[in-house]
């Protein structure tokens, strides 16, 4: 039993990065579409409103990028970069 075990996690441990690179990878690709398609919905003039985003950009406005960004990565679950960048197209 003791043995299946120890197999076991060698197994996974062997399997591990490549799991994680093929995940990796499906986020880079996620983001590329994503990009893609709001530069699709810009182009059309589509916009899609989110609830809390007046708040957002009344920071951006009152230049309090950084409470914009606390307040766009609670509203959105986005990471630290992903908002920062947000925020930042909106400033210009």
């Amino acid at each position: 039993m003791e043995i299946a075990v120890y197999v076991m996690l060698f197994g996974v441990a062997l399997l591990y990065p490549a799991f994680e690179s093929r995940i990796r990878r499906l986020d880079r690709r996620a983001a590329r579409i994503e990009r893609k398609v709001d530069l699709v919905m810009d182009h059309l003039g589509i916009t899609m409103d989110q609830p809390g985003m007046d708040e957002v950009t009344r920071l951006v406005r009152e230049d309090k990028k950084i409470e914009a960004i606390k307040v766009y990565r609670q509203l959105t679950d986005a990471d630290l970069l992903e908002a920062k960048e947000a925020v930042e197209r909106m400033a210009r």
